[in-house]
């Protein structure tokens, strides 16, 4: 079991973002064991293509090395957050990590499992083969993760968009009971059932936290009290990642405001953007825009802005056609 300590600062701090090298780092699992995550069998699929291709698997086996199944990650290789973080920017965080910090997040690792035999030089020499990996967390995001990385990408906002609006709406007590059945909110601290056993004083710096694609079953905390506090859940919805869903044969809603409309209606149940529509439904994102424009001026479709992209969801008017016409 974990305890997070908060002050009255703490809570004002609470903040969600989307971690692009989070979701290239926790991949690794995935890949490791494709039965527990089933869900991703698909991106498991296409990506064990890539790693098979020699000189990416050369590359990329510094990290191969550090993200295996069942271990714990360095905090420096998972940093906190920020809104609208670049996963260039998170690199080049990652790459200006001092010696001595990675000395001691990678030490923090081994009550778990003893390092791997990278892992074990990197600890003799931080500075040397710290580019290694660096090079291996950016190759590796650009070959597996960034073909998939919009709708990866519009299921993280639509969970922040979600969460912020449950923090706002209920405070921090809600909000914390309701993000993942293993956390409690009692009053100054939030109690995660976990093997874990950290115990943190967050001292005023807030906590930053993201959902995360390729984490399925808890909440994972930073190791170190003197790390950026940060925290990754669950995403919501993640089984909706990989479909390409399509109007029921003979739906009625497709005869009445055509098949490309009524495809998008039934995707919109979460807020998702034009290019991860684009995506699922093998339109061009051109005619999405003009499907999605239509929706909109009907009051079926609505739209907002999560940072740099724009979200849209269904309206209670569209749920309304989905469920007349058998679909919801």
């Amino acid at each position: 079991m974990s305890e997070l300590r908060f002050s009255l600062s703490d809570v004002a701090g609470v903040r969600l973002a989307v971690s692009p090298v989070n979701e290239t780092v926790m991949s690794m699992w995935a890949m490791a064991s494709p039965v527990r995550y089933a869900v991703h069998l698909p991106w498991i699929d296409r990506a064990r293509v890539i790693l098979r291709r020699p000189e990416v698997a050369a590359r990329v086996r510094p990290l191969t090395a550090l993200a295996r199944r069942g271990c714990w990650l360095p905090d420096f290789l998972t940093p906190a957050a920020r809104p609208n973080v670049e996963m260039a920017e998170q690199v080049e965080q990652i790459a200006a990590t001092p010696p001595r910090v990675v000395v001691q997040d990678l030490l923090a690792t081994t009550p778990r499992r003893p390092l791997s035999p990278f892992g074990q030089a990197l600890l003799t020499d931080p500075r040397g083969l710290l580019p290694q990996l660096v090079d291996a967390v950016r190759v590796w995001h650009e070959e597996a993760i960034a073909p998939d990385w919009p709708r990866m990408r519009a299921l993280l906002d639509a969970d922040v968009a979600y969460r912020a609006a449950q923090l706002a709406e209920g405070g921090a007590g809600r909000f914390f009971d309701q993000l993942h059945p293993s956390l409690r909110w009692l009053g100054d601290r939030v109690v995660s059932d976990d093997p874990f056993e950290r115990d943190f004083d967050l001292r005023g710096r807030g906590l930053a936290l993201n959902p995360t694609v390729f984490t399925d079953r808890r909440v994972l905390w930073n190791l170190l009290e003197d790390s950026l506090p940060a925290g990754a859940y669950p995403v919501r919805a993640v089984g909706t990642l990989w479909e390409a869903a399509e109007p029921p044969p003979g739906d009625p809603l497709a005869r009445v405001i055509g098949s490309g409309r009524a495809a998008l209606l039934y995707l919109l149940d979460a807020a998702t953007t034009t290019t991860d529509l684009a995506r699922r439904t093998g339109m061009s994102a051109g005619n999405v825009s003009a499907h999605l424009t239509a929706l909109h001026a009907a009051g079926l479709v609505s739209r907002s802005r999560q940072g740099r992209h724009v979200l849209y969801r269904n309206t209670d008017a569209a749920r309304v056609l989905l469920r007349a016409g058998g679909g919801g």
